[in-house]
């Protein structure tokens, strides 16, 4: 039997080694993973999680980079939020959402206190496409207009509308499900679809883009434009200073509903309660998931501003779910709001950011010949390696996968070789590790990408 020691110190047992092979033999025979060729991939039995650590069942330990899929935030088994999953499913596990619940009630509440002014209420859902569908659906009905602008380098979700927004090749496959979506070109300095030279120019230019795009496909017929407040999977992109409040003012003057996808940076990401708080502009509306409950119950939301809300006073709304607000995930989120107040998790998250993780993947782009960009905020960034700092080449293509896709590989493998379980995609690295993370792993996280860049420096020299 092999052990693993908690945070506080205990020793835990394992399940027995033997266990994997019925794991494997089970996930082989009888699961259909997502967006895998299924016979091509191997997944990792874990079989324990603890904070910022995860375990497979020879007991091998894995700091966790990524907060999963950038979802946990307040890492694996907190014990205030299994508490509180234990005690509601112990009074009332279901109920259905056209009935009043108490957590359901409360984690609304919280909710709107924390977003933006003018914004009280809140509709649930399962996750983070479905927030997106249904906010699309909102501004849809509350326009009477059909089409959505979304970026390119953006992903807001899998489901039909979602995915159909989605600017990166996970749409390839899924185009035309929703023939009511415009993609626009968004800010990415280091990658300046304007031929800007400063964070000023970038937004100025992006903004003019933007506005041609309203008025060629003609403002009467936009309901939505949305836009991931910090771009995630595809690049932590940081808007530049003055962006957002320019898409806030573009949305105004020409009567469309502005959506804030905040699925990846709400809920102390980025070490604001909304990653928008950061960025000067409010929203008409705000999809999130993930980060409100860490995961724990399948979780996500619309945040509405009072206007759109008002609309639906005496107008039936067109959608619902099962599920809504459901009393296990949302009791998880009321003890999430319990933990990052108690524990001060946003002002942590700004510490380490600024003192810790800024500093050190600064000093990369001097260490690394590999490393061309790095670019973030919070506990939220991203490593961008390239082949030459002068022509900006990636270290591999886009969208590469197999022999194209090897050097990134070669890194993931040593990183984790190293005990650190990373987030790469394409030719980028990002650091985004469960917000209660210890300083200590956190600077020893980063130690072993670190070394596991020499990786990405040989291939890069090659």
């Amino acid at each position: 039997m092999t052990n693993f020691t908690d945070r506080h110190g205990a020793a835990h047992a394992l399940p027995a080694p033997d266990a994997e092979a019925q794991v494997r033999a089970d996930d082989r025979a009888h699961v259909f993973h997502s967006w895998s060729a299924q016979a091509l991939i191997d997944p990792l039995p874990v079989a324990a999680g603890e904070g910022s650590t995860f375990w497979d069942y020879a007991g091998n330990a894995y700091l966790d980079f990524s907060s999963q899929l950038v979802n946990l935030n307040l890492g694996h088994q907190h014990p205030d939020l299994v508490a509180a999953i234990q005690q509601q499913a112990g009074r009332l596990a279901t109920i259905q959402p056209s009935m009043a619940n108490d957590v359901r009630g409360e984690l609304a509440r919280l909710i709107s206190e924390v977003a933006p002014a003018g914004m009280q209420k809140v509709f649930f859902t399962n996750g983070g496409a479905e927030a997106n569908e249904y906010a699309v659906r909102m501004a849809r009905q509350f326009t009477g207009r059909r089409k959505v602008l979304s970026m390119y380098r953006s992903y807001h979700g899998s489901t039909s509308t979602a995915i159909s927004l989605t600017g990166d090749p996970r749409r390839w496959a899924n185009d035309g499900v929703d023939n009511g979506t415009v993609r626009f070109f968004g800010p990415y300095l280091y990658r300046s679809t304007f031929h800007a030279k400063t964070p000023e120019q970038e937004a100025e230019r992006a903004l003019a883009h933007l506005e041609q795009t309203i008025q060629l496909e003609g403002p009467a017929t936009i309901a939505a434009i949305i836009i991931e407040t910090v771009v995630g999977t595809n690049g932590v992109l940081v808007p530049p200073p003055g962006y957002l409040p320019g898409v806030r003012e573009l949305c105004d003057r020409y009567g469309i509903v502005y959506i804030a996808d905040e699925v990846m940076v709400g809920f102390g990401r980025l070490g604001e309660w909304f990653g928008i708080d950061a960025f000067d502009a409010t929203p008409d509306l705000i999809s999130f998931a993930k980060g409100v409950n860490s995961g724990y119950v399948p979780l996500g939301g619309v945040v509405i501003s009072d206007r759109i809300s008002a609309a639906f006073d005496e107008m039936p709304f067109a959608g619902g779910l099962t599920y809504s607000g459901h009393p296990l995930a949302c009791a998880a989120g009321v003890a999430t709001f319990e933990v990052f107040r108690r524990d001060g998790i946003l002002e942590r998250v700004r510490d380490l950011g600024e003192r810790v993780v800024e500093p050190a993947l600064r000093r990369w782009t001097e260490t690394h010949p590999s490393v061309g960009e790095v670019r973030g905020c919070g506990l939220f960034w991203a490593i961008e390696l390239v082949r030459d700092r002068a022509t900006r080449e990636p270290l591999v293509p886009f969208n590469a996968s197999g022999a194209d896709a090897a050097p990134m590989g070669a890194f993931a493998a040593a990183a984790k070789k190293g005990g650190v379980w990373p987030f790469v995609h394409f030719n980028r690295v990002h650091v985004a590790p469960p917000l209660v993370i210890s300083e200590d792993d956190l600077v020893r996280g980063l130690a072993v990408i670190d070394d596991a860049l020499a990786v990405a420096d040989e291939a890069a020299a090659g």
